[in-house]
């Protein structure tokens, strides 16, 4: 069966969303914890929950279908299978041993598809378990986790991306965030709603993370490499699209590899057709290699031989690939402090509903100025809780299905 969900582009319009409402496993970030959970803050959860609300009926009320993670998971766990196959994931840790690993193991098949959902996002604590005592649980503090809680569920852009028909399960680079792709795979591949959508790359793959890949034009992907996204990650992921027919060109583009440029979609954001909204203090010094099939020696991704070409500013590069004669930077005009600091609150993290259509924090005001003075309709959200896991927008959606944009 034909897939019914995709999307060719950063810019058409938004049918069908991920998201993840802020739920239990943000009450599980304390002062010790919230940098290995790669939180910057301890977020204030009702405030959050009431933000993300916000935001959830900003995009029903321009017609875009809300799906929630959690609700996805618990109607994939129903399956005896789904259920099998997400309790030996979290089980199978080297950490745990045998006895709590058995224990657990046990425990948690007895549980509701809805207890299981919130174990899996909420994580268990030592103090919190009623058996499999043995030396795991005596020597690790009770206040520690078994099973890790993933706070960073709240974006969903990182852990699955839609290129076309096909959704890339991608691979995540911090022990934080591993097991979040595995509850992804789980759903696409369980499903009822994803009976037939073709699968690349894997969580068990070389590191690709969705906050780095922008589908920039049907057939070009624009993917960071940086401290979340490896160059044999998009190596990977280059030969998988292009031996699939899903894209032509891969615009490999080096970033800073430091908490504030995490990902590509920190840097620039996609407006419109022809329009980006980038961070100033990066554009001028912006790069990117286009990768594209030099020879194809046989049916498979590992018969593809790459050409990479050498480094040429992401702006002209970009433009070549999309066949357009310039994709526009939208000039924020920020001066350089002010600059920084919107960009770490995300101002460049836009979600696109449409071309000239998008999303973004309300607090970015200079950034928003600038957007709306180039023709975007702004639509602003209060994010002063949301933000406090340094995403966006853009970092809080996955694109589930996208119209085609119109044929030149």
């Amino acid at each position: 069966m034909a897939s019914a969900h995709g999307s060719d582009s950063e810019v058409g319009i938004l049918q069908t969303v991920l998201l993840h409402r802020p739920g239990p496993e943000l009450k599980r970030l304390t002062p010790r914890n919230n940098d290995k959970l790669l939180f910057d803050g301890i977020p204030w959860i009702s405030r959050a929950q009431e933000e993300h609300d916000a935001f959830a009926e900003a995009l029903r009320a321009r017609g875009v279908e809300v799906l929630y993670l959690v609700d996805l998971l618990v109607e994939t766990l129903r399956s005896e299978d789904a259920r099998h196959h997400a309790i030996s994931a979290v089980t199978s840790g080297l950490h745990l041993g045998d006895t709590l690993g058995g224990y657990l193991s046990e425990a948690l098949h007895d549980q509701s598809p809805e207890d299981l959902a919130t174990i899996l996002t909420a994580g268990v604590r030592n103090d919190e378990l009623s058996g499999g005592f043995g030396l795991v649980t005596s020597l690790l503090p009770q206040d520690d986790f078994v099973i890790d809680p993933l706070p960073n569920l709240l974006f969903t852009r990182d852990s699955s991306v839609w290129i076309r028909d096909h959704v890339a399960i991608t691979s995540l680079a911090m022990p934080a965030r591993r097991r979040e792709t595995q509850l992804t795979e789980l759903i696409y591949a369980e499903h009822p709603r994803f009976a037939g959508s073709p699968t690349i790359h894997g969580w068990h793959h070389e590191n690709v993370e969705g906050g780095d890949v922008l589908l920039l034009a049907p057939g070009v992907l624009a993917v960071g490499v940086g401290e979340r996204t490896t160059p044999a990650g998009v190596e990977r992921l280059a030969r998988q699209v292009f031996t699939a027919g899903l894209a032509h060109t891969v615009l490999a583009v080096p970033i800073a590899q430091e908490r504030a440029t995490m990902h590509l979609d920190t840097v620039c954001t996609m407006v419109d057709v022809d329009k980006i909204v980038m961070y100033p203090n990066v554009a001028d010094s912006l790069q990117a290699h286009a990768v594209t099939i030099a020879e194809r020696t046989g049916p498979g991704d590992t018969d593809l031989r790459l050409d990479v070409a050498g480094a040429e500013p992401f702006l002209v590069a970009a433009a070549k690939a999309m066949r357009i004669d310039t994709l526009h930077q939208i000039d924020t005009g920020l001066d350089p402090v002010t600059a920084e600091r919107e960009q770490w609150d995300d101002g460049n993290n836009t979600l696109a509903l449409a071309p000239r259509v998008a999303v973004a924090y309300e607090r970015n005001i200079e950034t928003n100025t600038r957007l709306e003075e180039a023709g975007i309709e702004v639509i602003a959200i209060a994010g002063s809780e949301l933000g406090s896991g340094r995403g966006g927008p853009r970092c809080m959606s996955c694109p589930v299905t996208r119209a085609p944009l119109p044929a030149d």
